[in-house]
């Protein structure tokens, strides 16, 4: 019998939150002795740019691809340069898969986000829906560049063979995270304000009323679905990752977590003259349940703690 040939497997964006997280899921033992994996960030190359790509490409040979790489920011700068948003995003994007496609790798697997999702449509949403209309309009330029990984992957698929998919996490969080206030997503950032203002004896202000509800999903639990993407899923079309309908976390449910991991013993004030933004974007997970019926994600409360545990140990180096 033939020995199983090695796969080596590129993963861009290997600095960011999820690419941290499958390097330590492989580190802990998810890894097979037939694989190396290869984690690379912005300093190991420019995605923007086709010649630095290919070079990259080069130089590892890779079997596998998972590509996390991406121009990503807060709402604000979103609204402020839909055009950079857009274009960076094109660019790296064509650049990694006519990359992967020309020198043959087997599988690329891309990261989409729910973002792309249109702004008017029904919940729950489904992969079907991603075309449906068109996504919000303060991150149209992100959104639009994410829908054409999919686009992409058809046709490559349809003309070349290739197997190239995606994936659709819901709110990713977990150590290596963005915790800036601003700029950062909902739990990170209320993780970080939690801190200051135990720090500072100072009341916790959380802009809205708490009522929104967001699907989060552990950035462990995330990475070592992404390690079965790799291996075991065989469509072209997206799958959403995320946990169910029914583990929907209100903001005000979030900050009450995080509050309690953080043993912070402050006054917790809402304010209401901020916006809320979105009530939902309840996403199905119902594809990943049948492919996965018995894949157990790590309680929220648990994940919190570990995620504050983190950011109180690496405040230092932590992105702010």
């Amino acid at each position: 019998m033939s020995e199983k040939k090695a796969k080596k497997i590129l993963v861009t964006g290997g600095s960011g939150l999820v690419g941290k997280a499958i390097e330590k899921v492989v580190a802990d033992g998810e890894g097979r002795p037939d694989e190396e994996w290869i984690f690379v960030a912005s300093k190991d190359a420019d995605l923007k740019s086709a010649a630095d790509t290919r070079a990259l490409f080069e130089k590892h040979k890779p079997t596998h691809v998972i590509h996390l790489a991406a121009m990503v920011g807060g709402l604000f700068r979103n609204m402020k340069y839909n055009l950079d948003f857009l274009r960076n995003n094109l660019h790296i994007n064509d650049n990694i898969l006519h990359s992967a496609y020309e020198l043959g790798v087997e599988k690329v697997v891309s990261c989409l986000s729910t973002c792309i999702f249109p702004d008017k449509t029904t919940y729950p949403i489904d992969e079907t829906m991603i075309h449906n209309g068109p996504p919000h309009s303060s991150n149209f330029g992100y959104s639009y560049a994410k829908r054409m990984i999919d686009v992409q992957n058809r046709a490559y698929y349809e003309q070349h063979g290739c197997k190239f998919t995606s994936v659709i996490p819901t709110n990713v969080f977990g150590p290596y995270d963005n915790f800036n206030i601003e700029d950062g997503h909902v739990l990170p950032g209320l993780i970080h304000k939690v801190y200051l203002a135990k720090q500072n004896g100072t009341p916790l202000t959380i802009w809205g009323t708490g009522k929104p509800r967001r699907q989060f999903i552990y950035s462990l639990d995330l990475a070592r679905l992404f390690i079965w993407v790799l291996r075991e899923y065989n469509e072209v079309e997206p799958i959403i990752l995320s946990v169910g309908e029914e583990d929907e976390v209100s903001i005000k449910e979030a900050a009450e977590s995080i509050v309690g991991a953080m043993d912070f013993k402050g006054e917790v004030i809402f304010d209401s003259t901020k916006s809320d933004g979105q009530f939902k974007k309840t996403a199905s997970n119902s594809k990943l349940r049948k492919y996965l019926p018995n894949f157990k994600f790590t309680p929220f409360n648990q994940a919190v703690q570990e995620t504050c545990n983190w950011f109180n140990a690496n405040y230092d180096q932590a992105r702010k």
